[in-house]
């Protein structure tokens, strides 16, 4: 059910000084109120750190669109103690209610975010002015909205390339109790590439502005102008549009902004729980990311725990920094003892750390790696001893002494064990049709039925 009753914004102060929090019901039909609350700098930057802290939430980025329900679909994790809800996942098994359920909770709080970035777009103090910082606010915003319905385009619609004319979800503009229609699904990716593009062009002098506020201080927790270009390389890659996608993926790359982090500086635990100073295009802040990873990856005999697939460390050779950096063997008595660690941050679990001022705990969106993915898939056909490079511009760093040919089979290797508990490996097994090897070792075929989700039926009743 896309709930427009309300709309929730939360006021989270300055991430790195306070944390006060409190959520402000503001009625649609209450324009003056929403305009009183939006009419100042202040409160649209409270506004835009609201939505922010609504996607960490666990309905969200913060579990169902990281390492829970997306990445039990990418076959990474069983869990035997919740098996009511985490094997029918497995099983994609959309018509059960505990699975329907988690997909109704991603729906409803997906839109209901949307709206809050709407509320921000609409405000008239944005539709009134423009340069600085008017023009950064309303990028982030359209950057934001472009980015949600881009992953619920993902997930409930079927792959662009194999159905031209499928249908799609609403694109939701407005600050109404009245739903937007369902489009057609290119109609929403044309939408989504008109955001980001005005995204783009409106956040393209943001390094000018870098420290002017503590608003300005820490982009990469910020949709960026480089995350615009990102997000459109991963949005382009998916429509199969490839030099646009190799186009913006290369544009990040040369950017010299971000650079792929090294074998030590991943073992070191470089984006361990938290965001990369190298790698990290766009990310989350989070403090309360930790306390749901522990739950659910840490605790060995929680009932709630998600264990890795049975055969995960052989996806990795001895030498590959992530599996140090990815995992650890909680138990010196039982060598198969493997929790999944990549997103525990060390400076909560080990109390004695300080961590340093330079350091954000939170959640990895966009990697620069996914980068020279692209840039090297969209190269096999033209330039096939580029797109080598390209790829292991990231192997090399993350393995001493090896290098592979860049293949569709390498990269998706590649990204499996990159982008393990971030959310991706399922969207990229749907783009490229694979079939799909699950925890038990079976092959499932890919099919429609299992890589598009039903859109909740709840959204069809209250129309």
């Amino acid at each position: 059910m896309m709930k427009f009753n309300y709309i929730y914004l939360l006021i989270a102060g300055l991430l790195f000084t306070t944390s006060c929090e409190k959520f402000l019901d503001i009625i649609p039909d209450g324009q003056e109120k929403k305009d009183h609350l939006l009419g100042t700098t202040t409160g649209v930057e409270d506004a835009l750190y609201g939505v922010y802290a609504q996607l960490r939430q666990t309905d969200l980025y913060g579990q169902l669109c990281s390492f829970y329900t997306l990445d039990v679909l990418a076959q990474y994790f069983d869990c035997y103690g919740e098996a009511d809800v985490v094997t029918p996942t497995l099983q994609y098994d959309y018509e059960n209610n505990n699975v329907e359920s988690n997909f109704e909770r991603i729906w409803i709080a997906m839109y209901n975010n949307i709206s809050n970035a709407n509320a921000v777009i609409t405000c008239e103090l944005l539709q009134t002015h423009s340069g600085y910082p008017y023009d950064i606010y309303k990028g982030e915003a359209l950057g934001l909205r472009a980015f949600m319905h881009f992953d619920l385009l993902r997930l409930y619609t079927d792959d662009i390339v194999r159905h031209p004319d499928a249908g799609g979800i609403p694109y939701s503009t407005g600050f109404s109790l009245t739903p937007p229609p369902i489009l057609k699904a290119k109609d929403v990716y044309r939408r989504i590439i008109d955001d980001l593009r005005e995204a783009e062009s409106l956040l393209e002098h943001e390094d000018e502005y870098v420290g002017n506020s503590n608003f300005m201080t820490e982009r990469k927790i910020h949709f960026n102008y480089y995350a615009a270009q990102a997000l459109l390389a991963r949005v382009y890659l998916t429509m199969g549009i490839t030099d646009s996608a190799r186009y913006y993926a290369d544009k990040v790359i040369q950017s010299g902004k971000f650079r792929i982090s090294e074998r030590g500086e991943i073992r070191a635990d470089d984006f361990r729980g938290q965001l990369s100073n190298n790698e990290t295009i766009f990310g989350i802040y989070s403090t309360s990311f930790y306390s749901t990873v522990y739950h659910y990856l840490q605790q060995k005999n929680s009932m709630a725990s998600l264990d890795p697939r049975d055969d995960i460390l052989d996806y990795f050779v001895t030498d590959d920094a992530r599996r140090d950096a990815y995992f650890d063997n909680i138990s010196e008595e039982d060598p198969n003892s493997i929790r999944f660690s990549k997103l525990t941050d060390k400076y909560e679990s080990v109390q004695t750390l300080v961590r340093p001022d330079n350091i954000v705990p939170g959640i990895n969106l966009i990697r620069l790696p996914e980068m020279y993915y692209i840039a090297a898939e969209t190269r096999l056909d033209t330039d096939p001893e580029q797109a080598t490079s390209l790829l292991n511009e990231v192997v090399s760093r993350r393995i001493e002494g090896i290098e592979v040919e860049a293949s569709l089979e390498t990269i998706d290797e590649e990204r499996y064990k990159e982008f393990m508990g971030e959310g991706q490996t399922f969207f990229n097994m749907k783009r490229r049709n694979l079939p799909i090897t699950a925890t038990d070792g079976t092959i499932i075929a890919p099919s429609e039925n299992i890589f598009t989700i039903p859109i909740p039926q709840s959204e069809y009743n209250n129309r």
